[in-house]
């Protein structure tokens, strides 16, 4: 057996999401041999020292079966000891599991718990089916039912959908009638759509990893800022206990084996947590490793059938931010270049909201080509802040699926 306390080699599925960014920086630092494959040559592992090399492949959402093949390639020809999905390469390599596991360590869950949590819908019908508390929720499939089922204020969501894409706030018809034409448009009605009301409150995010669905690592964070398209500028650790038995109680009904991460509302009348949406991967593990939790050693232990020790309760109250974000945050939110200029003095002096935090996108003093990417964000919002909104838009990129890719791998003949 491989042992996950010695440098181990690790390829990482994709370079492009923010988490598989921070998942290098952790692997980087923990002295292991980092490899990453992406389909854009140009995404954000392409900036630091701590990977050791880039493999330029092909697109998962435009051609998985090529993306398969490229990465079978990679471990019949170079040795590594772990494949690590990062992001939605999840759901194809749980599809491909028969295939990759005699030749690399992998944790990830049976195909069927894996899709029963990879869509919205599917998430909101196991949430009914195991008493776990969401918003008020409607599946609809057709513009009637729709307007049938929305009562305002409303979210709603296409069923497939990542990165808060897919996303319509409805406070008024108008607002619905601009859903309506989107989904539409999309041809989204042919697929499921969710429409949930609109919960107040703040949002939360809990990560966890899975021994054979024993939950042995558990860490939350609450949004201090948002970013751009969702995302966390800044974020703070805390105590949720709630959310761990939720969690414990999906993944042993799940048999769950990896990571596995969920967003919550915490209603402002309300103690009662709501679980809103799953991604079933590690997100940013950043403020996890800050504040104790090292989620991603967790998961290398796993994907080498290590059963490790359940890890203690994270240190609540620890700060991280990402300034990338922080940011496109400030652009976004019809931020003057003055604005922007200020947000850039206190994230550099550590004033005001960054005030003992520590930054887990792009770690300049550790890993220095990490700043590529920042100074290249705050110099295209000085010259445009009104490009935060596009930049947000065209990050839907070629590493991730759509419905056409997750019908092509879910097919029969796939594998």
């Amino acid at each position: 057996m491989i042992d996950a306390r010695k440098p181990l080699r690790v390829l990482v599925s994709e370079g492009s999401s923010t988490s598989g960014r921070e998942a290098v920086t952790i692997l980087g630092a923990a002295g292991h041999h980092v490899e990453v494959c992406d389909p854009s040559r140009w995404c954000l592992a392409r900036y630091s020292r701590l990977v050791r090399k880039f493999h330029h492949c092909p697109p998962l959402r435009s051609d998985p079966a090529g993306f398969l093949r490229f990465v079978e390639r990679l471990l019949a020809t170079r040795r590594f000891d772990v494949l690590l999905p990062t992001h939605e390469q999840g759901f194809l390599f749980a599809r491909a599991a028969a295939r990759l596991k005699p030749h690399v360590g992998l944790a990830l869950p049976d195909f069927s718990a894996y899709r029963a949590v990879h869509g919205k819908a599917g998430f909101s019908r196991l949430l009914d089916q195991l008493g776990l508390p969401q918003p008020p929720t409607h599946i609809v499939r057709s513009a009637g039912e729709l307007r049938e089922a929305v009562r305002y204020p409303s979210v709603v969501k296409t069923s497939v959908g990542t990165a808060s894409r897919g996303i319509w706030f409805v406070r008024d018809a108008s607002d619905l009638n601009l859903a309506l034409y989107d989904l539409e448009s999309a041809g989204d009605f042919a697929g499921e759509v969710l429409v949930q009301d609109l919960i107040t409150g703040t949002t939360e995010k809990a990560q966890s990893v899975f021994c054979r669905g024993t939950l042995v690592g558990f860490h939350a964070y609450r949004q201090i800022a948002a970013g751009v398209g969702g995302g966390e500028a800044i974020k703070e650790s805390v105590s949720r206990p709630a959310i761990r038995n939720y969690l414990e109680t999906i993944g042993a009904h799940l048999g769950w084996h990896g990571a596995l991460s969920v967003d919550v509302m915490m209603p402002l009348d309300s103690a009662t947590p709501l679980l809103i949406d799953c991604n079933p991967r590690l997100v940013e593990p950043g403020n996890a490793h800050r504040a104790g939790t090292d989620l991603v050693d967790l998961l290398l232990r796993v994907s080498l059938d290590e059963t490790p020790v359940p890890l203690a309760e994270s240190r609540a109250g620890v700060r991280t931010h990402l300034a990338m974000q922080a940011l496109l945050g400030s652009a976004s939110r019809d931020g003057t270049r003055r604005d922007i200029i200020r947000e850039c003095g206190r994230i550099a002096t550590g004033e005001g909201p960054y005030r003992d935090s520590t930054e887990e996108l792009t770690p300049m003093r550790l890993d220095w080509p990490s700043a590529v990417p920042l100074a290249m964000t705050a110099a295209l919002m000085l010259i445009s802040p009104q490009l935060a909104a596009s930049l947000a838009r065209g990050g839907f990129g070629a590493h991730l699926l759509d419905r056409a890719s997750i019908a092509a791998i879910e097919s029969e003949r796939f594998c």
